[in-house]
């Protein structure tokens, strides 16, 4: 585990706040004489920018920045990071909309103004040569390369502004907790120190094993769970049931009150691994937290990463800011009785590991997985989500995918 002496100061010494009041918002968007729509992706990572989490990116990265982060893993100013943050456009829409360096560009969502972007560079990059740097692989079998291969020609970038904040729908509100909002809830918490713990998954005993391993090691004051929102592909678990049952591990006693918090994070997994590992750390550290959790294939897809890449990674970057708690496995040992860590016990030819995707059978199946694997109110949850938010499954379907209430809904603005 790495210690740091400034963990609680945002990445790059100022938190980022691009969010404007939307009637000072009216008035910026009268500004802006070409209105440009945009996709959820964009909408959340303008969201993420504007609120800090990205900090201290101010907007969509020009193209220095661009090829700074993929050769070196750092930003012009010298600040680490890892994962290029980037519009892309077509060429095509740039003639039709006679889009021009200097402009500034209301961006809309779901057919309201949404952000501005002051525009000060149109640029061409090497998609290949970025998927190779990130991802280390140019495979379109890679959902992070698939990604980039399907950026458009083009790429803007500039400063953006949030000039009409959304609003986080039912039961995302309650864990959303922007960067400067976090921060004061820990400080009057009493919390000084806090290890993060990234999530895309409802938890089994092994995550939770996982979290209080993390927790121990750091002699934190909290865990802070950080479930992922973003795209989704079919099989995986909803959001809703991901953010509920992790919020259900402290209602329901098996974390000590006051010691756990769920959040939100709106985000679209790259499978980065090893880079996204690094982004990960710099988001939380944004949010407050003096240390961040890594176990096994963390972040990773396929065979594309080494099973502790991400672990490997952080000896790159010591000047990071934020502790890293590097942990190996947890697996339930039939011989001790009892969940257990690599190196605790000698029965590892008997061990049972925590499959993902065996339990995800079992609950397809509806039948509830044993207490020292699942635990009993987490599975109930599943299922109550399942039926409520899920259309009958608390996992992602098509049906799902088409019908699901928004994450955000963006309020009506007269311009």
């Amino acid at each position: 585990m790495t210690e740091v002496n400034n963990a609680l100061s945002p990445h790059g010494g100022t938190l980022v706040d691009r969010v404007m009041e939307p009637a000072k918002g009216r008035v910026k968007a009268k500004e802006a004489k070409i209105r440009l729509p945009i996709d959820a992706p964009r909408a959340t990572e303008i969201i993420s920018i504007a609120y800090g989490f990205f900090s201290p990116i101010e907007g969509f990265m020009g193209s220095k920045d661009v090829d700074s982060v993929c050769k070196d893993m750092r930003l012009q100013s010298g600040y680490i990071w890892s994962i290029p943050i980037v519009f892309d456009i077509s060429e095509d829409t740039i003639k039709e909309k006679g889009i021009k360096g200097g402009d500034t560009l209301l961006l809309t969502y779901q057919d309201q103004p949404f952000a501005v972007l002051e525009l000060d560079e149109i640029f061409s990059y090497d998609k290949t040569l970025m998927a190779e740097k990130v991802y280390g692989t140019t495979e379109d079998k890679h959902p992070g390369v698939k990604r980039t291969y399907a950026y458009k020609d083009k790429f803007l970038g500039g400063k953006v502004t949030l000039i009409n904040p959304p609003k986080i729908n039912p039961p995302f509100d309650k864990y959303w907790y922007p960067p400067k909002v976090l921060r004061q809830k820990m400080a009057e918490l009493g919390w000084k120190k806090v290890v993060a713990h990234q999530t895309r998954n409802v938890p089994h005993t092994g995550h939770e094993w996982l979290m209080k391993g993390a927790w121990f090691a750091s002699n934190a004051d909290a865990v802070l769970v950080s479930c992922v929102v973003g795209e989704k592909r079919t099989g995986d678990y909803i959001d809703e049931a991901i953010v509920l049952t992790h919020e259900a591990l402290g209602e329901t006693g098996y974390f000590k009150e006051g010691t756990h918090l769920t959040s939100i994070l709106l985000w679209d997994m790259r499978y980065a691994g090893p880079r996204e590992a690094i982004f990960h750390a710099i988001v939380r550290k944004n949010l407050g937290c003096t240390h961040h959790m890594f176990g096994r294939d963390h972040a990773g897809v396929g065979t594309y990463y080494s099973p502790y890449a991400a672990h490997e990674i952080f000896d790159q970057v010591p000047d990071l800011g934020i502790g890293s708690v590097l942990t190996l496995e947890w697996w339930y040992c039939p011989v001790c009785g009892e969940v257990t860590y690599s190196g605790l016990c000698g029965h590892d030819k008997q061990r049972q590991g925590f499959s993902g995707t065996v339990i995800r059978s079992i609950i397809q199946d509806g039948v509830k997985p044993p207490r020292l694997i699942f635990r009993p109110e987490v599975f109930d949850l599943v299922m109550e989500s399942g039926e409520k938010y899920g259309f009958g499954s608390p996992f992602v379907t098509e049906d799902y995918l088409a019908k699901r209430n928004p994450v955000i809904s963006v309020p009506p603005m007269e311009v």
